[in-house]
């Protein structure tokens, strides 16, 4: 047997047992035509009841399911490994626009994309190989990357020791924040390899020791899964740990393309917020007395308020498009020089996004009025989506790090937090 067959078969060994995902009928989207529509067909339908899950915390497992089998977790698998090879801007408008429908259906797959992301940067033939194909067939990647009581949000103390019994290692830790774990077929882990070094495990959710909590209390993304994972003596293979660290140790496209999702998910709260407002405004409020005029909508200075955040919204869009094709430009060469452009670039439409998401949730209620503070339309699921969200990273360290590059050539750390 070659090294590459036998590195594929220790690879399929670890497969979680059969279940209903694995007679998935999934689609294959060829460009990105088609997968702007389909995001647009299936956030028609995930609108509906966006609400009302929100509401009673109904996890989304009917559309998660037919999110992939639309084909557009599979949208940013290269093209020579059968994938559609999306552009960046692309693949962020398609999150923005399911965000917009159900902002916790816009951020389960952020984790998901990322590690196809890390496997196409950093992983092997043979890790590309099965990877990919499987993502194609349908397989969800989970997340989990974070854990509480460290020093600093990027440390980690999960550990991958030798396995002293056999072949491959074993993870030991627990962690936080695990977003899309609960839903998936493998949990790409952080782990700190006996060199201190950190590693990637790519984990079966199934796996023998891993226990998948659903603790997440947090009062927005209420559906996002993101609580706990435990790793017991978890076994993986050699064959399923990629290098992480030295995704940042050069320069890769790897951390603003983590961004760049952070900011698509901001603006699709921030879109759903600015509809529903321009939907209350016109068929519910009323104008204020001293207005003089019989429409909410003709209030002068409802219109105004309007017109800044239509405004708002805008710039966002199009700072977080050309993000996009500064970060196509590093992804086609890496260097210093063109993954600092595309990592700024991402951090001044993370600012415009987050700013414009807590904007239009909080100016939803000041132009509509005290009607839409009603618990029956849940129109504060906007707002604390975009709070909670938009604390993954703070803006304050974006607006320096924006300042540093123009003002002194000073090109930002690289990490996936910019």
């Amino acid at each position: 047997m070659t090294q590459t067959a036998a590195a594929s078969a220790t690879l399929l060994d670890t497969l979680p047992p059969p279940s209903a995902t694995s007679t998935r009928l999934v689609a294959r989207i060829r460009d990105e035509a088609e997968a702007l529509a389909a995001a647009r067909k299936l956030a028609e339908d995930f609108r509906r009841e966006a609400g009302l899950r929100d509401r009673e915390r109904k996890l989304p497992w009917d559309e998660l399911e037919r999110y992939v089998r639309s084909g557009l977790w599979g949208i940013s698998v290269p093209r020579e490994y059968g994938g559609a090879g999306v552009s960046y801007g692309t693949l962020a408008e398609v999150i923005a626009i399911i965000s917009a429908a159900d902002g916790s259906l816009g951020q389960i797959p952020q984790n998901h994309f990322y590690a196809v992301e890390l496997i196409r940067v950093n992983g092997n033939e043979t890790q590309k190989r099965f990877f990919f194909e499987r993502v194609l067939q349908g397989d969800r990647f989970g997340n989990a990357l974070a854990e509480l009581g460290t020093r600093t949000s990027h440390e980690r103390k999960t550990s991958l020791a030798r396995n002293p019994h056999g072949p491959g290692y074993r993870i030991n830790g627990r962690k936080f924040y695990a977003t899309g774990a609960l839903y998936a077929d493998w949990v790409p882990t952080s782990v700190i390899d006996e060199q201190g070094v950190q590693q990637l495990a790519i984990v079966p959710r199934h796996a023998a020791g891993l226990t998948v909590i659903d603790d997440w209390s947090g009062f927005g993304q209420r559906t996002t899964g993101s609580g706990s994972a435990v790793f017991d003596n978890v076994q993986v293979p050699a064959d399923a740990v990629i290098g992480f660290a030295s995704a940042f140790t050069r320069p890769t496209q790897i951390g603003p393309l983590a961004q760049i999702l952070h900011a698509a998910i901001d603006l699709g709260i921030a879109r759903a917020a600015y509809a529903d407002l321009l939907e209350f405004v016109r068929t519910r409020s009323r104008p204020w007395i001293d207005s003089g005029v019989e429409r909410a909508g003709d209030d002068p200075l409802t219109l105004r308020e309007v017109g800044d955040l239509t405004i708002q919204l805008h710039a966002a869009e199009a700072l977080l498009q050309r993000a996009g094709d500064r970060l196509d430009t590093a992804a086609a060469e890496p260097t210093e020089d063109s993954v600092a452009a595309a990592s700024i670039a991402v951090a001044e439409a993370r600012v415009l996004t987050t700013d414009v998401s807590l904007a239009a949730g909080s100016k939803l209620f000041e132009l509509a009025g005290s009607q839409a503070t009603l618990a029956e339309h849940n129109l504060d699921r906007h707002w604390r989506n975009a709070r909670t969200h938009t604390l993954h990273d703070p803006v304050r360290w974006k607006y320096h790090a924006i300042g540093n590059y123009v003002l002194n050539g000073q090109n930002p750390p690289r990490h996936g937090a910019l």
